[in-house]
């Protein structure tokens, strides 16, 4: 994301999205009520013809969608005021498509954890990104770190069986369409599974492809499935090859959340009533929230702008694993630095 300007009194801020994180970043951030404007085109019926015609239009927002396979954010409303006046009917309808490079200036009232999710996507767009192969030597899944969650796909497949006498012909295919794969991207990759099978690919990639094996690092987990590249979030794996990532510190703190839930040592809350028994106190350290609860309701965002003052906030991805553990526990968790007494 680049910023080009907030100004908090008019409630403008200018902006450039650079990535498909960050027209998800602004969907979490724009609301119905916001204004936005932006350069874009409009239909104008021009005698028999119709033609479009560039405009610039201000538009108040009612309906928000990220179209992340179309790369747009679609932002729906009224118009309200916009440039050549012979082309803008106001009280129109028209949707402008938030594209990546283009840029868009938002007006609402901006909160604390909005405008920390800016400088955090901001910040998101100069890490390289990462993927990741979890394997063995049936199957190979491939996964993008996002900041809104993990993409995953493709997936390979083994042929090669023991007893089949092209068995090692085979074996050698599957690796060689795992590289080609690699080959394809220019991301860094960590390769992770259970058993020797990484590490056989790993020795396939020392002799055929050893200029990927540069951009790639081996780890083991207990799957190769989804719960593998769970398991290696939480173990904090991506952080250390490339900075702390978003869903990465969202997996690490949901799973001290569980731990302390599980070892009823009282240093873990949930719930809104909870929570805000443990700010009231002076108890909570970090405060999660999930982004769509922020969305739907005042009472998140109140007692998120409230906790802001005393403790860590982090705004959870409804659309990744560790959002939906969240959800379980109602939306909203503190990890706290004590214990509050069951009197309060």
């Amino acid at each position: 994301m680049r910023i080009l300007g907030i100004d908090r009194k008019t409630g403008e801020a200018r902006l450039v999205p650079e990535t498909l994180d960050d027209l998800w970043h602004l969907e979490r951030i724009v609301e119905p009520g916001d204004f936005a404007e932006a350069r874009t085109f409009r239909s104008v019926k021009l005698g028999e013809k119709e033609e479009k015609k560039p405009v610039f239009i201000r538009i108040e927002v009612e309906k928000v969608e990220f179209a992340k396979y179309a790369n747009k954010l679609r932002l729906t409303g009224k118009i309200v005021q916009g440039e050549p006046e012979e082309f803008v009917q106001r009280g129109k309808y028209h949707t402008l498509d938030a594209e990546k490079g283009e840029k868009i200036t938002i007006i609402k009232k901006w909160m604390a954890h909005h405008i920390k999710r800016l400088k955090d996507a901001e910040r998101e767009a100069k890490r390289p990104k990462v993927r990741i192969i979890v394997m063995d030597d049936e199957k190979a899944l491939t996964a993008l770190v996002m900041g809104y969650g993990v993409e995953y796909g493709p997936e390979f497949y083994s042929e090669a069986r023991k007893r089949d006498e092209k068995f090692e012909e085979k074996r050698l295919g599957y690796y060689a369409e795992i590289a080609k794969e690699m080959g394809m991207r220019e991301e860094r990759y960590i390769i992770a599974g259970p058993g020797f099978e990484k590490d056989n690919f790993r020795k396939y990639l020392e002799k055929k492809e050893p200029a990927l094996l540069r951009r790639a690092s081996f780890e083991s987990v207990s799957y190769a499935e989804r719960n593998g590249v769970n398991e290696l979030l939480k173990k904090g794996i991506v952080g250390k090859l490339i900075g702390e990532a978003r869903i990465e510190k969202e997996a690490e703190l949901v799973g001290k959340i569980m731990m302390h839930i599980n070892k009823e040592d009282g240093l873990a809350a949930y719930g809104f009533a909870e929570v805000e028994r443990a700010l009231s106190s002076g108890a909570a350290e970090t405060v999660m929230v999930l982004d769509e609860l922020l969305r739907n309701g005042k009472k998140a965002e109140a007692l998120a702008e409230e906790a802001e003052k005393s403790a860590v906030v982090v705004v959870f991805s409804s659309e990744a694993d560790p959002g939906q553990e969240l959800k379980g526990l109602g939306g909203i968790a503190a990890l706290l630095r004590f214990r509050i007494d069951s009197d309060g």
